[in-house]
């Protein structure tokens, strides 16, 4: 009889904003597309609009920075729940709000939480040399995981804050403008290209 092999556990990345429908998803679905669908990713919503749609501002963005167009018309919002928080290897939250949200849901996830944009902001600062050396000689993909986000969490007691707070914040475009969206994208996907550059080491 033919024998299979299991397949190996994947990353996994949960993103979360208020809604889930603009930018948590946006996050997913182009983090997922700059990691050639080989990391498990996942969104939630603090206060989802349960079952609700990407609005076709969102579902656009999401298209031009590679995103399946099925993917994103097959996008429904979801609400946060605690038993979410206990498997990714790494939550991103969209704003500061919501990384509290997540921390007071499941305080033993402070360390592996960050806004989107601090994550990036921090590990800059982490090349893959960093990231390696932090890595070792795990080879269990959790295990890298939390290694490695275990060194750019330890960066923000190195690492100057922003001088204004809000720049770790992507900012909401809801029922805004195309120009809202326009620069909540802006600000999200360079911090996802820097997400997915970090994992794509982690992966190995």
């Amino acid at each position: 009889m033919p024998t299979y092999r299991e397949a190996p556990p994947m990353l996994e990345v949960l993103t979360v904003c208020t809604g889930n429908v603009a930018r948590s998803p946006l996050a997913e679905l182009v983090l997922r597309a700059r990691t050639g669908g080989s990391i498990q990713v996942h969104s939630a919503g603090t206060r989802a609009l349960i079952d609700y749609p990407m609005p076709a501002e969102a579902g656009s963005l999401a298209v031009a920075h590679g995103a399946p167009p099925a993917e994103a018309q097959a996008h429904r919002g979801r609400r946060l729940t605690e038993g979410m928080l206990r498997s990714p290897d790494l939550i991103l939250a969209m704003a500061r709000e919501h990384r509290r949200a997540i921390v007071e849901l499941a305080p033993a996830r402070l360390r592996s939480t960050f806004t989107v944009r601090e994550f990036a902001r921090l590990s800059v600062h982490a090349s893959a040399a960093d990231l390696a050396a932090a890595i070792g000689d795990a080879s269990d993909p959790a295990e890298r995981a939390r290694r490695a986000v275990a060194h750019v969490a330890s960066l923000r007691s190195a690492v100057e804050p922003p001088h204004d707070p809000a720049d770790d914040d992507v900012i909401d475009p809801f029922r805004r403008s195309e120009r809202t969206y326009a620069l909540a994208a802006a600000q999200l996907v360079p911090a996802v290209d820097e997400v997915a550059r970090v994992l794509r080491v982690v992966a190995g």
